[in-house]
């Protein structure tokens, strides 16, 4: 039982890169003007990493700050599937958030480095 919810955390795990991932590289892809238009104006690469991982940061926080509460609120139904571990264990939140902290970040840098690849002038021809 244990090694089955195992993966399906990890599938869980892939599932929320992957949706980052493409909500991330959809609003890279939006604003493809604004960020040549930065560009021409003189805003270099790592300005433009910073700019779409701090919105990536903003939203795994937000998202992690929901889910925390999430399952606080819902331990006491959930705590008759937990075997050898409290529902309030520290550790264990402490660890979770943070891989999932880590690995959206991992996620979200992926859309900023090619964010900060885009040429100005062709970014400033699109649409």
């Amino acid at each position: 039982m244990a090694q089955t919810a195992s993966a399906f955390s990890l599938v869980a795990l892939m599932l929320a890169c992957i949706g980052l991932y493409g909500v991330m590289s959809n609003m890279v892809t939006r604003r493809t003007n604004e960020i040549g238009i930065r560009m021409a104006v003189g805003a270099n690469g790592g300005d433009v990493v910073r700019l779409v991982m701090r919105e990536v940061l903003v939203l795994v926080v937000l998202g992690a700050a929901m889910g925390l509460l999430a399952s606080l609120a819902t331990m006491r139904l959930l705590s008759s599937l937990l075997f050898d571990v409290r529902p309030t264990d520290p550790s264990t939140i402490v660890f979770a958030t943070s891989l999932l902290i880590l690995v959206a970040g991992l996620a979200g840098y992926l859309p900023a480095r090619r964010a900060s690849h885009v040429d100005p002038l062709i970014a400033l021809r699109a649409e």
